[in-house]
C-alpha cells in the first residue's frame, strides 16, 4: 500500500482514520481508530458466545423446573397407589397405567420394586438408583431426581421410597417407586427460551456495532479538526496551537508540539541571523580582495604590485579564517547528539598538543606561550575534535589580544568539589583584559569590543561557548591574578568540566 491514497468517499466518511502505510524502515503504521475499535469489539464478540452458553444452561434449568414438578406429582400419586396385601405389594391397576403413560411427546416409564429389590410392576429395564446411606433424603415420601439413560436415550427420573408398614410397629419396609420420561418437551422449551433471548441479540448486535462506530467517529472528530487546522497553516507559521481548542486527552501532545514549534522557531531565527551576519561579515574581506586585485592590475610599479598582492594575501587569509570559523560554529551548533560521540580522554595531553601546535604562531606574535601540566592525568568525557577546536580558539584569541612581549599560559588542573574531582582548563594572558560589563556579550557571534585593534571576526568565543555547553562545562571570564602591569590587567578564561564517575579512572588515551 506504499503511496496508496484513500478515495474521496473514504476521506469524507472517516477523515480521522489513517490508512495503513509502511514507513522507510518497513514498519506498519497502526490506526488509532482501529485500535480503539478492536479493544471495544473484541470483548463484546468474546462475551457474546459466552452469553449464549450461559443462556443455554439457564434455559435448561428453567425448562426442567415445571417438568420436574410434574414428575414429582406423578411419583407422589403413584406412591399413594402402592400398598401391601397379604405381605405382597399390589400391582398398579390398568387405568392408572394408561393415565400415567398418557403423553403425546415424551415416553413415560415407571417402576415399582419391593423392599428386597424384587420387581413388582412397571418397566424392568429402568435403571435403579445407586445405593445411598440412610439419611433424611431416603425417608419415605421424599422425592429425588436424577438423570440417566435408557436404551441410549437420556431420561429424567424421579423416585421415592414408600413405607409398606405405616401402621405397624415393625421396622419400615421400603418399596421403591420410579417415574421417568424422555427429554423432548424439555429440549423444545429450552430451545424456545434460547430463541427468545438470542434472536433479539442478532438484531441488537449490529445496532451496537453501528453505535460504537458512530461514537468513535464523533469522539475522534476533534483530531480531524486539529489536523485540518494544522494543514491550513502557512509553511512559515510556527505559532503555538491553542490548547483550549483541543480535547483534554491530547492537551499534553499539543503542549509538546508547541514546545517543539518554539524550539524550531528559535532555531530558524538563529539560522536566519547567522546567515545575515555571515553574509555581512563576508562582504568586508571579499570587497578588500577585489579592491586589492583591481589595484594590482592597474599598477605598473613592481613594488606597488607586490604590496597589493601582500594585502590580497592578508584579505584571503582573513576570509579563509572567517569561513573556517563559520563552518566550525555551524558544526558546533548542529550537534544535538554530541554526547553520543564522547569518549574518555586526557585533557592535559589534549591541551599540551594544542599548545605545541600554536608555538610557531606565538613566535610570530613575539609572545611567550607556556603550558602548566598537572601532576596526574585529568580525565574527562568529551569529543576530542570539538575540544581541540575550543582550545585553538581560546589560544588564538589570547595571542591576538596580547601585545608583543606579553605571555599566554594554558593550565590544566583538578579541583575538588562535592561530587568528586572536576577538570579545570584555564587560559590566561597579559592583554588589555575584558571589562566586566562586556564579559557577557563577548560570547555573542560577531561581537567585537569597541576600540579593539586586533584582527578577528568575533566568532571564536561563540564557538567556545557552544562547545562548552555541549560538554556541560561552566565558563568564566576573570582578570588575570598574575598580571603586574595596571595598563594590561589581562584575562583569565576558566572552564570547569563536570565530575567524572570513579569507573572512568583507566589508562588515558594518547594524542599526537
Amino acid at each position: 500500500m506504499n503511496g496508496a491514497q484513500p478515495d474521496a468517499a473514504q476521506s469524507e466518511a472517516a477523515p480521522w482514520q489513517p490508512t495503513l502505510e509502511e514507513d522507510g524502515e518497513g514498519e506498519i503504521q497502526h490506526s488509532l481508530f482501529g485500535e480503539i475499535l478492536d479493544w471495544m469489539l473484541a470483548p463484546l464478540l468474546l462475551l457474546w458466545p459466552m452469553s449464549i452458553a450461559i443462556t443455554y444452561l439457564v434455559a435448561k434449568s428453567i425448562a426442567n423446573q415445571p417438568f420436574d414438578h410434574a414428575l414429582e406429582d406423578s411419583v407422589t400419586v403413584l406412591a399413594q397407589q402402592v400398598r401391601e396385601v397379604d405381605g405382597q405389594a399390589v400391582r398398579l391397576p390398568g387405568p392408572a397405567r394408561d393415565i400415567l403413560r398418557a403423553d403425546d411427546v415424551d415416553s413415560i416409564y415407571f417402576q415399582i420394586l419391593g423392599p428386597q429389590g424384587g420387581y413388582i410392576d412397571g418397566d424392568r429395564d429402568l435403571p435403579r438408583p445407586e445405593p445411598e446411606p440412610e439419611d433424611d433424603t431416603t425417608r419415605p415420601g421424599a422425592v429425588r431426581f436424577r438423570s440417566d439413560n435408557l436404551h441410549g436415550t437420556p431420561i429424567r427420573i424421579a423416585y421415592a421410597y414408600v413405607n409398606l408398614e405405616e401402621n405397624s410397629q415393625r421396622p419400615a419396609r421400603l418399596a421403591l417407586v420410579q417415574v421417568a420420561e424422555t427429554l423432548e418437551k424439555r429440549a423444545k422449551l429450552a430451545n424456545e427460551i434460547i430463541k427468545g433471548v438470542i434472536l433479539p441479540q442478532f438484531i441488537i448486535l449490529p445496532i451496537v456495532l453501528g453505535l460504537v462506530w458512530f461514537a468513535l467517529s464523533r469522539g475522534l472528530l476533534p483530531l480531524a479538526e486539529l489536523q485540518e487546522r494544522i494543514r491550513a497553516r502557512p509553511s512559515d507559521d510556527l505559532s503555538p496551537i491553542a490548547p483550549n481548542q483541543v480535547p483534554e486527552e491530547i492537551t499534553p501532545l499539543v503542549r509538546s508540539l508547541n514546545e517543539m514549534l518554539a524550539r524550531l522557531s528559535q532555531s530558524i531565527d538563529m539560522q536566519k541571523r547567522f546567515i545575515a551576519d555571515a553574509a555581512h561579515q563576508m562582504k568586508t574581506p571579499l570587497a578588500g580582495m577585489r579592491m586589492q586585485s583591481e589595484l594590482a592590475l592597474r599598477q605598473t610599479d613592481q613594488q606597488e604590485i607586490h604590496r597589493s598582492l601582500e594585502q590580497l594575501a592578508k584579505s584571503s587569509e582573513a576570509a579563509t579564517r572567517l569561513v573556517n570559523q563559520l563552518l566550525a560554529l555551524a558544526r558546533a551548533e548542529n550537534q544535538p547528539q554530541a554526547g553520543s560521540a564522547f569518549e574518555a580522554l586526557d585533557l592535559a595531553e589534549l591541551a599540551r598538543n594544542a599548545v605545541r601546535d600554536w608555538v610557531p604562531a606565538s613566535f610570530n606574535y613575539r609572545i611567550d606561550l607556556g603550558y602548566e601540566a598537572p601532576e596526574a592525568p585529568v580525565l574527562i568525557e568529551g569529543n576530542p575534535l570539538m575540544l581541540r577546536e575550543l582550545l585553538s580558539n581560546l589560544i588564538d584569541n589570547a595571542l591576538r589580544y596580547t601585545p608583543h612581549g606579553g605571555s599566554v599560559t594554558v593550565r590544566v588542573r583538578s579541583a575538588a568539589v562535592a561530587d568528586g574531582d572536576c577538570a579545570v582548563l584555564e587560559i590566561e594572558d597579559t592583554g588589555p583584559g575584558i571589562p566586566p560589563a562586556e564579559r557577557v556579550h563577548v560570547f555573542e557571534r560577531f561581537y567585537r569590543i569597541l576600540g579593539s585593534s586586533a584582527e578577528g571576526s568575533g566568532l571564536g568565543l561563540a564557538i567556545v561557548r557552544e562547545i562548552a555547553q555541549q560538554h556541560g562545562a561552566d565558563i568564566e571570564i576573570l582578570s588575570n591574578p598574575r598580571a603586574t602591569n595596571p595598563k594590561y590587567p589581562g584575562s583569565l578564561f576558566r572552564l570547569t568540566f563536570p565530575p567524572q564517575p570513579a569507573a572512568a579512572e583507566e589508562e588515558p588515551p594518547h594524542y599526537g
